[in-house]
């Protein structure tokens, strides 16, 4: 018997209807509503545009996939069993580090740079499009410089490298570094929020202390040194925790590494201080009130991550629906479609202006600023961290049975869309911040009053809704109302700054949405037809 040769199989593996590679991409250039934004709150456009179109290139953006698909490890011990307490990154981590960090995320705010905190802030929106968990370590050496003021002779030390463009991620002393980081472990595991329940104890030796307790959480392991609460003689302080001292490390054992939902690119661990050395900042006793400039700055971070999640979830999801046909037409050519994609671009415009105008409030150097920059930032991050697990999610869904799929990107956004709201300090802890906030801080209310009246006059439907909020709540709101009025707040404050932007596609699109409530309750289900300029803008 003659067999025949069997057929070619190579016809089933033909691609079609598959959007192309992205390539490199220009996140600056592609972002009309960033370079917006940069130019109405004074940011370095130059800056931000050199380092926008490398986060973008395909490079980086492998990079940020390989260094979450190549987790960091734990390594206690050497060979001969000395401790280590050491962990171990892939080189994507180190390449994504040397990037934003030689850019002047953490120190271009501090650097005398002139928009410096706005450039900083448009740096997070940006890193946090290629790859969120580099964002962590870098986000908390930005927002510790100022906490270091509390200790000149320390700041003398510290500041210089936390500010310095460059990385240097070798395990050395901090005299003998040209550049550092600094992490955060405050969190306990019986307080969480609750600091003042911290039971780490810290007993007074000469000019340091030394520190014995359990951290449940410490952000960024490998951090050059720690702030961190303990209590003193006098009651809860904060400490500069270095990493090693002169010829040894500290007494700081790593227990085990976290298994996190959202990035795996980095290191939290949990960790004991056996008698570890720390360096006291501010008095005994007041460690919260010195802790919160950390803090502080650190929201304005988790306000601005979300925006850039959200963006970048976007951003894939329009990729796939102006190459991706179906019943022979383009899905961003679909009604339905273009709902969907405009409602979440709305999102992701409030969020990016909203949290562009907070910065440029840490920039300022009024009362007014300062005042506004405390009860903003508060508002800021929490609304965009609500809709941002509800964009990623619908981003997601954009892209069907793909969207589930590592390689496009998507599961990332997604598992790390709840992280910031949680993030120094979660949804009601912010609302109970933002009463509080308001309540003693007389001039934050009035800064807040007027950037809330800046925009009356432009639209009527925002005047009306600006008079029922004042009119439902006169005063404060019972606590029980916070989440309400927080929200309603915040939604109120970004339509302003959106109808002050000019840019009235996006305003009136916002208020007819979510302050006129034309719309129901899921995204994209809003009025039709959605106006081309606003995809225009995605």
């Amino acid at each position: 018997m003659t067999l025949s040769a069997p057929r070619s199989h190579f016809g089933t593996h033909e691609v079609g209807n598959q959007p192309p590679n992205r390539g490199d991409c220009d996140l600056w250039q592609d972002d009309i509503a960033l370079r917006d934004a940069v130019s109405r709150e004074d940011g370095r456009a130059e800056i931000i545009a050199g380092y926008g179109k490398v986060m973008g290139s395909a490079g980086m953006r492998q990079a940020g996939q390989d260094a979450n698909r190549h987790s960091p490890e734990l390594v206690l011990f050497d060979p001969g069993g000395r401790r280590l307490d050491e962990v171990y990154f892939h080189p994507a981590w180190h390449r994504l580090m040397q990037t934003s960090l030689g850019a002047g995320y953490a120190g271009i705010a501090w650097d005398g740079t002139e928009g410096g905190h706005v450039t900083h802030a448009a740096m997070v929106y940006l890193a946090s499009q290629t790859e969120p968990g580099h964002c962590c370590p870098m986000t908390m050496t930005y927002a510790a410089f100022p906490a270091l003021a509390a200790n000149p002779k320390l700041a003398a030390v510290w500041q210089p490298r936390l500010s310095a463009r460059d990385y240097d991620p070798s395990t050395r002393p901090i005299a003998e570094k040209s550049a550092a980081t600094l992490g955060m472990a405050m969190t306990e595991k019986q307080g969480g929020s609750d600091l003042r329940s911290n039971a780490t104890t810290a007993i007074s030796e000469g000019d340091h202390y030394r520190l014995t307790g359990h951290k449940w959480f410490c952000s960024a392991p490998m951090s050059d040194g720690f702030l961190t609460l303990a209590q003193a003689p006098d009651g809860l302080t904060c400490f500069l925790v270095p990493r090693w001292l002169e010829g040894e490390r500290n007494a700081i054992h790593i227990q085990r590494l976290k298994e996190k939902l959202g990035n795996r690119s980095n290191a939290s661990a949990e960790i004991e201080y056996h008698d570890a050395i720390a360096y006291r900042l501010g008095d005994e006793g007041a460690g919260v009130r010195t802790i919160i400039e950390m803090v502080h700055h650190t929201r304005l971070d988790t306000a601005l991550a979300p925006a850039g999640l959200m963006r970048g979830s976007l951003a894939a999801a329009h990729h796939w629906a102006i190459h991706r046909s179906a019943f022979q037409k383009r899905l961003i050519d679909q009604p339905l479609m273009q709902a969907v994609m405009a409602d979440l671009a709305l999102d992701c415009e409030g969020a990016l202006a909203l949290g562009m105008r907070v910065a440029r409030s840490f920039d300022g150097t009024t009362p007014e600023d300062r005042a506004f920059a405390r009860i903003g930032v508060a508002l800021a991050k929490f609304l965009s961290n609500k809709r941002c697990p509800v964009v990623t999610y619908e981003a997601m869904e954009v892209l069907g049975g793909m969207g589930y799929i590592e390689e496009t990107g998507q599961p990332l956004y997604y598992r790390e869309a709840p992280l910031n709201g949680i993030w120094e300090g979660s949804g009601n802890v912010i609302c109970l911040d933002i009463l509080r906030t308001l309540a003693k801080e007389p001039l934050a209310a009035e800064s807040l009053r007027a950037e809330l009246g800046a925009a009356t006059g432009s639209d009527r439907r925002y005047d009306a809704a600006l008079q029922a909020h004042a009119e439902r709540w006169p005063g404060l709101p019972p606590e029980g109302e916070a989440r309400w009025f927080a929200e309603r707040t915040a939604l109120l404050l970004t339509a302003s700054v959106l109808i002050r932007a000019g840019v009235t596609v996006v305003s009136d699109a916002y208020v007819t949405t979510r302050i006129a409530g034309e719309r129901g309750h899921v995204s994209g289900a809003m009025r039709a037809p959605v106006p081309q300029e606003l995809l225009d803008r995605i």
